[in-house]
């Protein structure tokens, strides 16, 4: 299961996500390894099955699901495409200006939003969100950020790891 990274009880761990009704994830890193590979000018991406299942189960559950991005790609914008993620926002200068927008838009303010990143870029998703999660090899000072960091590292299952903590507490 996840660790805590900061001093969260499992009651108020709970009475948060219970609250979330959008979830935003960073990509490289988050839902890839944040390797970038390359087959001559096509950029190839890898993308972990778990975490696509954890996504659908959440957009099932009535989440609504964002991927906010500094970087984008055709492959980026096929797994997304493929797994019915309602928001994808590519090539973003600033996260926390583009979570604001699209919050304000939704209507679902900050208090209703969860967030995942691995690096500083990030931060802005952290700023915009009730809850910051942050895959195992997350930069250390992300990781000492994070409402949780979890056991899975990035496109390994972190995002199927805090969508399952998530779906767990909306059924409570």
């Amino acid at each position: 299961m996840a660790k805590k990274s900061r001093a969260l009880r499992p009651a108020r761990l709970r009475a948060a996500l219970a609250e979330i009704r959008l979830v935003v994830f960073d990509v490289d890193g988050v839902l890839t390894d944040g390797g970038i590979a390359y087959s001559g000018r096509t950029e190839i991406q890898r993308f972990h099955v778990h975490d696509g299942f954890g996504l659908v189960a959440l957009r099932r559950a009535g989440f609504v699901i964002a991927w906010i991005s500094g970087r984008g790609s055709l492959a980026t914008r096929t797994r997304a495409k493929e797994l019915g993620v309602d928001e994808v926002h590519l090539h973003v200068k600033d996260k926390r200006l583009a979570l604001a927008e699209l919050q304000a838009r939704l209507g679902i303010p900050p208090a209703h939003t969860a967030s995942m990143g691995d690096d500083e870029p990030d931060l802005g998703l952290l700023a915009a969100s009730a809850f910051f999660a942050a895959p195992a090899d997350a930069r250390p000072e992300i990781r000492a950020l994070a409402d949780l960091v979890t056991d899975a590292r990035g496109g390994a299952g972190a995002v199927r790891e805090f969508a399952d903590l998530l779906l767990a507490a909306r059924a409570r």
